[in-house]
């Protein structure tokens, strides 16, 4: 791995461009969407770009093509360019803990010629995992009475639960056949709620337990695993055949794999250079594989691949990852709109703002710049969403008629309920007149936050009272998938992870650490041994605190 903190690019003076940038906003405060379509019959055309399978509009924000110039120069000072070639390498690009940053690495192909290292030692994981996948999905990988596993349940938390959870969700359609119905259940609450429910459902003799946990340490996780060991022992007993044929890991740490009790056959490996919240096209995404089989979790890794070189290749004025940054600083920084709502029109993708929150605010969501100095444009907005059609009645009046600026994506796929696909073959017309229902609800909603009652017609807008009045001028963009499958949310969830790291370039910032993750978790196990009853010793914490404290305790009373 080479260490790269002396050569990381220089980056320009860009005072002059951020001076530039704020005048073109202030002379924006009065400028609507209604004028800059007006002025401009072509603008769709000039503000929407398409790359294989998606389409990304985003003539519906607030932008001009000098404010875009203006943007792509400020790329150009903080050498957003030479940014992606590091990312792109095996430098250690995550300086605050001396790693690189290399999913991108997990999606070459199997005999890629440039990293062809990285290349053999990415899919000699995936292959064994692959070869699981395929014992269970014919019933040759059985529990220890040598019944059928039927049942898998992930145990993870963030990155190892969010992802998976996301994908397998989004692609139900896709689900691999199987000799028998296989399940997969997601567990990830410390609480141990949602293991709770889960455990009443399943037979211990036909459920799989996957860890995964980049660390093997995550209490959430390992709490959820003894209590889930506990209940497996209790049916099947405590010998060693038990936890070798219920209870696969996935983690870089295989001597706490192997502590723990799981087979080093059983154990699949990641690296220090895979942040959590990257991992799902490594084998932490077992559970996608389960659900949409070999093939198709190959499609999912190539779509990845293709928005990887998309990435890399194309001019940033046609650069999907490049403009979608871009568009979020300009609205974040210039326009001061500090939220950012995702809304997808399609209730397959109802994990994925949840997904995104993770990706987006735990590595942008920093204030101190790579050269030690506080920042000076604020970072990462607020990430939120909700499915469209749930979202209209929920915070849409809101994002029309409240106080509040707000940016949008808007996700929908163009086709959907194919007629030969088997499951939707009888209703397969009544099914696409509701897609269709789906789509016109997307469209009506970016078309209403854009122009505002200049939607409407001009009878209607006349006799309209204020109460019923919509101002308009909430920017969105709007992406399109020609169908959501594996390939497409593969090139999907690639455009964010740049997106990503576009803006980090442009703050200046480290999006790969997470230190503000890390104290919450060590205060938390200073506090466990006095509610365990281990320790009494109050005094180094707050009144509130301790006040806190006593109650849980059964000591006080409110």
């Amino acid at each position: 791995m080479q260490k790269t903190s002396h050569s990381f690019p220089a980056v320009q003076d860009n005072q002059s461009i951020l001076a530039h940038l704020n005048e073109l906003s202030h002379s924006f405060q009065s400028m609507h969407l209604n004028q800059l379509f007006e002025q401009n019959p072509q603008r769709f055309d000039h503000f929407s770009v398409q790359f294989d399978q998606l389409f990304f509009d985003y003539s519906k924000q607030r932008i001009d093509q000098n404010i875009l110039n203006a943007l792509i120069e400020l790329a150009e000072t903080q050498n957003l360019a030479a940014w992606i070639q590091i990312l792109f390498s095996e430098h250690e690009i995550n300086y605050t803990e001396q790693r690189a940053a290399m999913h991108w690495a997990l999606r070459l192909p199997e005999h890629d010629l440039v990293h062809s290292e990285l290349s053999q030692q990415v899919h000699a994981q995936l292959q064994r995992m692959f070869n699981l996948v395929e014992k269970i999905h014919v019933g040759q990988y059985r529990g220890a009475t040598g019944e059928v596993i039927q049942d898998v349940v992930n145990i993870g938390v963030g990155g190892s639960d969010l992802g998976p959870l996301m994908v397998t969700q989004a692609l139900s359609d896709f689900k691999h056949a199987t000799t028998k119905p296989l399940n997969v259940h997601f567990v990830s609450t410390m609480d141990g709620s949602q293991l709770s429910e889960l455990l009443h459902k399943l037979r211990p003799e036909t459920t799989l337990f996957i860890i995964s946990s980049k660390s093997f340490g995550t209490i959430d996780t390992l709490s959820n695993a003894q209590t889930v060991k506990l209940w497996l022992e209790k049916s099947l007993g405590t010998q060693p055949e038990t936890l070798k044929h219920h209870f696969i890991g996935v983690s870089t740490k295989s001597e706490k794999m192997v502590e723990w009790g799981i087979a080093p056959e059983n154990q699949f490996l990641l690296w220090d250079w895979v942040g959590g919240r990257y991992s799902l096209w490594s084998c932490i995404g077992l559970p996608i594989a389960l659900t949409i089989g070999v093939e198709g979790f190959k499609q999912f890794l190539a779509g990845a691949y293709a928005i990887d070189q998309h990435f890399q290749s194309a001019p940033l004025n046609q650069n999907i990852p490049v403009l979608m940054g871009l568009l979020g600083v300009w609205n974040n920084n210039f326009l001061d709109i500090q939220t950012h709502a995702v809304l997808p029109y399609d209730g397959r993708l109802k994990y994925f703002a949840s997904y995104l929150q993770q990706l987006e605010m735990e590595s942008n969501g920093k204030s101190i710049q790579r050269t030690g100095e506080k920042v000076i444009l604020d970072t990462c907005p607020i990430v939120w969403g909700e499915v469209g059609p749930n979202a209209q009645h929920a915070f849409y009046q809101l994002l029309h008629q409240g106080t509040q600026a707000v940016s949008c994506d808007f996700i929908a796929p163009i086709q959907r309920y194919n007629t030969n696909q088997f499951t939707y073959a009888e209703n397969a017309d009544a099914l696409i007149e509701q897609h269709h229902l789906a789509l016109s609800n997307c469209l009506a909603q970016s078309r209403l936050l854009a122009f505002g009652h200049q939607a409407l017609d001009q009878v209607e807008r006349e006799s309209l009272p204020l109460y019923k009045q919509y101002a308009g001028n909430q920017p969105s963009s709007t992406l399109l998938l020609n169908e959501l499958n594996p390939y497409s949310l593969g090139m999907l969830i690639a455009s964010f992870e740049h997106k990503v790291f576009v803006q980090s370039v442009l703050w200046n910032i480290n999006p790969f650490d997470q230190w503000g993750v890390e104290k919450g978790k060590d205060i938390a196990n200073q506090l466990l041994p006095i509610l365990n009853g281990e320790s009494e010793d109050l005094s180094s914490l707050d009144a509130s605190t301790q006040g806190l404290i006593q109650i849980l305790l059964g000591k006080t009373h409110g």
